[in-house]
């Protein structure tokens, strides 16, 4: 793994913006893991999360999806869990899910929930909060359309938020995809984070971009020809 990282770093001028599709090529040029590796962009963004104001945070669906097949639990009743259990939910429940995580289990990526339920899910509010599990109506994951919720997840929909550095991290699929997936997949978050600027945001918003994948070094992007290729995308 050593040579493998050797190899890809030599590519890499330290004092070079690249562009999306340079980077990917880049990164996919290495001699491949024992695993499909998962490629992660980082943006550092020019907001203080400190503030609610300057709070980023919400989901995009990547059209191709993340290679990650998420297993997802629905906290619904009646009509709405069957409509759930349709649309692909893993798990779906409602006392009966909260007394089996209240009882440590976890085996779940994400959790989704109609209104009605929220009252219930709060009660373990203090176990899915700090572990990204708890629904949240800015990301799409508290929907009367369950159904339609479980199936954007399942089709590839991720959340993303800021964290307090004001670093955003984010996975757009895996090193196997096609370098035109994997491009098209990050011109969808970064749209998607553009959208989601805050009015209480000053001056430069994107600070820093970078691609790496899970073995790999981090591959600088040039900020303005990203933005200018993601709107040009639209």
């Amino acid at each position: 793994m050593g040579k493998r990282l050797d190899d890809v770093r030599k590519q890499i001028d330290k004092d070079r913006l690249y562009e999306v599709a340079e980077a990917i090529e880049i990164l996919k040029s290495g001699k491949p893991a024992k695993f499909d590796e998962t490629v992660e962009v980082a943006v550092r963004l020019g907001v203080d999360p400190k503030h609610a104001d300057q709070m980023v945070r919400g989901a995009v669906a990547l059209p191709h999806g993340t290679g990650k097949v998420l297993r997802v639990l629905a906290f619904a009743k009646g009509e709405k869990a069957r409509e759930a259990e349709e649309a692909g939910a893993d798990f779906v429940g409602a006392e009966d899910m909260m007394e089996k995580i209240q009882g440590g289990w976890l085996d779940f990526d994400v959790s989704v929930a109609t209104p009605d339920m929220m009252p219930l899910v709060g009660r373990i509010g203090r176990i899915l909060g700090p572990r990204g599990l708890m629904p949240n109506p800015k990301t799409g994951t508290v929907s009367v359309e369950i159904g339609n919720a479980v199936r954007e997840i399942k089709a590839g929909k991720i959340e993303y938020r800021v964290e307090r550095a004001g670093i955003v991290h984010a996975p757009i699929g895996k090193l196997s995809f096609e370098q035109e997936k994997l491009a098209e997949n990050f011109h969808a978050l970064l749209d998607a984070l553009i959208k989601a600027k805050p009015a209480a945001a000053k001056g430069t918003y994107l600070r820093a971009v970078s691609v790496s994948s899970t073995m790999g070094p981090g591959i600088a992007i040039n900020p303005a020809h990203a933005l200018a290729a993601s709107q040009a995308a639209d």
